[in-house]
C-alpha cells in the first residue's frame, strides 16, 4: 500500500506525490536563471512536486534575493542540506511521512518497498537522476567492502538480513526484505539522511570498477588520498556541501565562490518542486552563510547582520534580541524546543561502581531525586515561566502523550524522597546532614557537563539546593564532550546532565530508539547500547528488568507491520519510561528564538528540532521569501 492511503490526506496526496504533469501548468521562467540553461518546462520534471501555497496557509513569494545567516564553524556549511530538506520522503508539517524527490512509494506487508523517481527529473548539472543513481549506491557502494568494510547499515537490515534489490524500470526501483523493515522510511526523512542515492555520472570516475586508473590516480594524488577508495569517499559528500562539482538534488548549492568564512549557496536551476502559480522554487536566490564566533552571534544577529538565525540563539538571548527589533527591524518569533526535556539529569545505570549500581538502579531512589526537585521554581527562575514542569518525555503535541507522562513523579514532594531515601535505608548522616551510602561514603553525587551550556550550571545550582534539603549533595563538575563520553565508557560516570529525549514529538512511525538501550552515545547506558550495537561483542549485556522490557519493545517494533501495533509498543516503552524515572526531566517546550528579518512564510510558531524537524527542514525554507 502507499504510505500515503490515510483518509483525509487523499487528495493533499495526489499533490504531494506530483501528479499534475508540468505541462497543465501556466510555468513562469525565474528571472535570475542563466540565459544559457534550458526554460523551466525542460528543467523541471515531467510531473514536479506542486505546493498548493494557499492550502498551506501561505501567500505565493517572489523569487530572487539574497538570504543571509551566520553559522558558528565552517562545516557548518552542511546545514544548507539540513534546512533545505529535499528527501526522498519527507515528514510534512503534521509528522506524516510524504513522497518529497520521489513521485511515489508503495510499501508491501512492511516488507517491500518499491520507489519511484519523478521521470524527467535532473541533477543540479542538469544530467538524468533515476533509478540507476539509486542502483549505484546499493551495488557499487553500499556494499563494496573497499568503500563500506563495515556492510549495510542497520536500518537495510530486516532480521539482520539484507533486502533483494531489483531495478524495475528506469525510474523505478524495489527492496524485497525477508522480514518487516519499519526504519527503512524514517531514516530516510532524517535531518542527516543516508543519502541512498549518488549522482551516479558523476561518481563513477573515481570507482575502479568504472573509472580509468590513470584518471583516478591522478585525481587522488590531487587530493592527498591514499587509493581509489579514499578518492571516492571525498568526493561524495552528499551531506557535507563542501564539494562544489558534486551535483545535488538540494534546492541550494555549494558554488565554490567565497572563501572558507563566507559560503555562497545558490539556486537548484532544476529543483523539483513549484508553487501552484507555476514558479519553480526555492523562491531565494543566494544563501550567505558567514562564520562566525558562536559565542558572538547572538550580539551580530540583533546588530542586523542575519535575515534568519536560530543556530547559536537560545532562551537566554530573548531579552538582548527583542530589544533590537526597532533599530534592525527584524522580528523575533519563538517556536517550541521539540526534545523531551530542555535539561535532563540522567543516572549512568551502567556504572561501574557497585554501590552506585545498585543504588542508580532502586528507582526508589531516582523517585526521591525526583521529587526533591521543585521544577516549577526552576523554570519560573531560568524561563520565566514559559516552559512546562515536568519529566523528560514526549510533548502535548505527540499524538502518544498522555498527561501522566509528564507529571508522574515529578512533582514536588521533599517529604515523601525524604521517606524514600529513609525506606532505601540511607539513615545516617554526616555532621554536614548528608546522608551515607551504604558502604559509609557520604551520598555526594557529582554531575558532569559538557561545559557547553551556562544554563544546565544554572539550573543544577537549583536542583543542588533541592537535594540538600533530602541530605543528597550535587556536586557540579564541568567538563568537555569527548571527556564525558569517555568517562561513560570506562564507567566512571556517574550522573550527568544534557538534552532530553532527542524526539518529543514523536509519532508511532518513528523509532523509539530514545527509550531503549540501543545507542551507545547515550551517557544513560553506554554499556547496553554498546552491547545492542556491537551484536554482544562489546558492552554488557542488560541485566536489569525494565532494560531486557524496553529491548524486547525495541525489536518487537523492528517487526512491526501496523501502526496500531506500533503504538502500543511506544506506549509500553512511555509507560516505563515515566514510571522508573530513567531519566531525570526538569523543563520541556521551552521557546526557541527565531530572528526573522525581511522574510515572508516563516511560520510564527512552530517545533524546532533535529529529529524529526531538520530545524527550518520541515518549514519548507525553499518556500520562504525576501521583500
Amino acid at each position: 500500500m502507499s504510505i500515503l492511503k490515510t483518509g483525509g490526506l487523499a487528495a493533499l496526496a495526489l499533490v504531494i506525490a506530483g501528479l499534475v504533469p508540468a505541462f497543465a501548468l501556466d510555468l513562469k521562467e525565474t528571472p535570475d536563471i542563466p540565459s544559457s540553461l534550458p526554460p523551466v518546462e525542460e528543467r523541471l520534471p515531467k510531473q514536479p512536486l506542486i505546493v498548493d501555497m494557499e492550502e498551506n496557509g501561505r501567500t505565493t513569494g517572489k523569487p530572487g534575493g539574497q538570504l543571509n545567516t551566520l553559522i558558528g564553524r565552517a562545516k557548518d556549511v552542511r546545514l544548507i542540506n539540513v534546512w533545505g530538506y529535499a528527501r526522498l520522503v519527507g515528514y510534512d508539517a503534521n509528522l506524516n511521512l510524504v513522497p518529497d524527490i520521489l513521485a511515489d512509494v508503495q510499501v508491501e506487508n512492511g516488507r517491500v518497498f518499491t520507489l519511484k523517481t519523478r521521470e524527467g527529473h535532473k541533477w543540479s548539472d542538469g544530467q538524468p537522476f533515476g533509478a540507476e543513481d539509486l542502483r549505484y549506491w546499493f551495488e557499487d557502494v553500499a556494499t563494496n567492502e573497499k568503500l563500506n568494510p563495515a556492510g549495510l547499515p542497520p536500518f537495510m537490515l530486516a532480521g539482520g538480513k539484507p533486502p533483494k534489490f531489483e531495478v524495475v524500470d528506469d525510474t523505478t526501483v524495489r527492496y524485497t526484505w525477508e522480514d518487516p523493515n519499519p526504519l527503512f522510511l524514517p531514516e530516510l526523512a532524517k535531518a542527516r539522511p543516508p543519502f541512498i542515492y549518488l549522482p551516479a555520472h558523476y561518481l563513477k570516475q573515481f570507482h575502479e570498477k568504472y573509472g580509468k586508473p590513470e584518471a583516478i590516480s591522478a585525481a587522488a594524488e590531487k587530493v592527498k588520498a591514499r587509493n581509489w577508495a579514499s578518492l571516492h569517499g571525498k568526493m561524495d559528500g552528499m551531506y557535507d556541501a563542501r564539494n562544489p562539482d558534486l551535483p545535488s538534488l538540494q534546492p541550494w548549492i555549494q558554488t565554490g565562490e567565497g572563501s572558507d568564512r563566507r559560503f555562497i549557496l545558490k539556486r537548484n536551476p532544476y529543483y523539483h518542486r513549484v508553487d501552484s502559480a507555476g514558479q519553480q522554487l526555492p523562491y531565494i536566490s543566494e544563501v550567505i552563510m558567514t562564520v562566525a564566533d558562536g559565542k558572538l552571534i547572538p550580539a551580530k544577529t540583533q546588530a542586523g547582520e542575519s535575515d534568519l538565525q536560530a543556530r547559536n540563539l537560545s532562551f537566554a538571548d530573548i531579552t538582548v534580541l527583542k530589544q533590537g527589533e526597532n533599530l534592525q527591524d527584524y522580528a523575533t518569533v519563538l517556536w517550541t524546543t521539540s526534545k523531551g526535556s530542555e535539561i535532563s539529569i540522567q543516572p549512568n545505570l551502567t556504572v561501574a561502581d557497585p554501590v552506585w549500581r545498585k543504588l542508580l538502579r532502586d528507582k526508589r531512589f531516582r523517585h526521591a531525586l525526583s521529587y526533591a526537585i521543585d521544577r516549577e521554581m526552576v523554570d519560573r527562575v531560568l524561563f520565566f515561566g514559559l516552559g512546562e514542569a515536568g519529566n523528560d518525555t514526549v510533548l502535548a503535541t505527540s499524538p502518544l502523550y498522555k498527561p501522566e507522562y509528564r507529571t508522574l513523579h515529578a512533582t514536588y514532594q521533599p517529604d515523601k524522597a525524604n521517606q524514600l531515601l529513609d525506606d532505601i535505608g540511607l539513615t545516617k548522616r554526616n555532621g554536614d546532614g548528608i546522608r551515607r551510602m551504604p558502604d559509609g561514603r557520604p551520598l555526594d553525587i557529582i554531575v558532569e557537563t559538557a561545559g557547553e551550556r551556562q544554563l544546565e550550571g544554572d539550573a543544577l545550582a537549583l536542583v543542588a539546593e533541592n537535594w540538600k534539603d533530602i541530605g543528597v549533595k550535587l556536586h557540579i563538575k564541568p567538563s568537555q564532550r569527548d571527556i564525558l563520553r569517555e568517562r561513560a565508557i570506562t564507567g566512571e560516570l556517574v550522573m550527568s546532565v544534557w538534552w532530553g529525549m532527542e524526539n518529543g514529538v514523536a509519532t508511532s512511525e518513528m523509532p523509539p530508539s530514545d527509550l531503549a538501550p540501543v545507542n551507545g552515545n547515550l551517557l544513560l547506558w553506554h554499556d547496553w547500547g554498546d552491547y545492542y550495537e556491537t551484536k554482544g561483542e562489546g558492552g554488557e549485556k542488560p541485566d536489569w528488568a525494565p532494560a531486557v522490557r524496553l529491548m524486547e519493545l525495541y525489536e518487537q517494533w523492528t517487526q512491526s507491520v501496523s501502526a496500531d501495533e506500533r503504538t502500543k509498543i511506544w506506549q509500553e516503552m512511555l509507560d516505563i519510561n515515566a514510571e522508573e524515572t530513567i531519566r531525570i526531566g526538569l523543563v520541556s517546550e521551552v521557546p526557541q528564538p527565531v530572528v526573522v528579518n525581511g522574510l515572508h512564510n516563516v511560520p510564527l510558531t512552530g517545533i524546532y528540532g533535529w529529529d524529526p524537524g531538520a530545524q527550518f527542514g520541515i518549514h519548507r525554507m525553499d518556500e520562504f521569501y525576501l521583500d
